[in-house]
């Protein structure tokens, strides 16, 4: 099944449930969707559950290393 007709059959879901059920259902659809897709991707192996943190201090400190390194300033 291509991705044009997934997004198709979800956008149908969606548009349904916003029909039938008002503005809250859609909302609990389009949740549920996200949930559902997220968890799929976690099955299938395509992300990692570490890809959801973000180490902001390695990254800094990996940053200002490389610039140091680059100005001359590195000392071991």
């Amino acid at each position: 099944m291509s991705k044009a007709v997934v997004g198709l059959i979800a956008g149908m879901a969606l548009g349904f449930a916003g029909y039938f059920g008002g503005f809250w259902a859609f909302l609990l659809v389009l949740v549920m969707g996200a949930v559902g897709l997220v968890a799929g991707r976690l099955m299938e192996g395509d992300l990692e559950p570490g890809d959801f943190i973000r180490r902001r201090h390695d990254d800094h400190q990996r940053v200002r290393d490389s610039r140091r390194q680059a100005q001359g300033d590195w000392r071991q």
